[in-house]
């Protein structure tokens, strides 16, 4: 996310123009428009991964795993945003007629960069647990193997489970789907640690 926000006065008149724009987009928070930037051969290719082995283990399932295209809306923050994967399960429930922004998710996944993990972490996370559907928040790094998943628990807290291990499973228990972090990171090169810093 930029941090060069532009003044909208209501999430109607962000999204009128949202919906006209064709070479960017633009997320919205209470009010604020924040450019998203371009994403790294890294991230599309871990969100690729994600998309394709969730989807082929959801073809049974009530449940429909989408890429980063789809908006997101939360009204009790009054935001919109564009997750880099979002999993509903059930029938899609829309802002409106238009059916191109959704207003529920059962698991939303982000693909972390130098840029927003903190705003992923924090902000973004903050914003994403006022959806009363949500129950599993994944944070993928891209630069090294590492996934940490926060489970929505029955008191409404949020238990973090962290995966390193490229063997591992990780479990997507709100999804009912497995996959392992070497499956995540199919085909995916990390940098030298020398190169992260640029």
């Amino acid at each position: 996310m930029s941090i060069q926000p532009k003044p909208y006065d209501r999430f109607e008149d962000y999204l009128a123009t949202e919906r006209e724009s064709i070479d960017a987009k633009h997320e919205y928070v209470a009010g604020q428009v924040f450019a998203m930037a371009g994403a790294s051969y890294n991230h599309n290719l871990i969100t690729a991964n994600l998309i394709r082995r969730l989807g082929n283990q959801l073809d049974a399932s009530p449940c429909t795993a989408l890429a980063n295209d789809m908006r997101l809306r939360v009204e009790t923050a009054d935001a919109c945003a564009y997750p880099d994967v979002v999993v509903l399960c059930g029938k899609p429930t829309f802002h409106d007629d238009r059916r191109d922004v959704l207003t529920t998710a059962t698991l939303i996944a982000e693909v972390l960069s130098p840029a927003t993990e903190g705003y992923d972490r924090g902000g973004k996370f903050a914003i994403y647990r006022g959806l009363p559907s949500l129950r599993q928040y994944v944070l993928i790094a891209q630069d090294r193997f590492a996934v940490d998943i926060f489970t929505r628990q029955a008191d409404g807290g949020w238990l973090l489970d962290a995966y390193t291990d490229p063997a591992e499973p990780i479990d997507f228990d709100s999804i009912d789907c497995t996959l392992t972090l070497g499956e995540l990171y199919d085909k995916v090169e990390f940098e030298a640690t020398a190169e992260r810093g640029r």
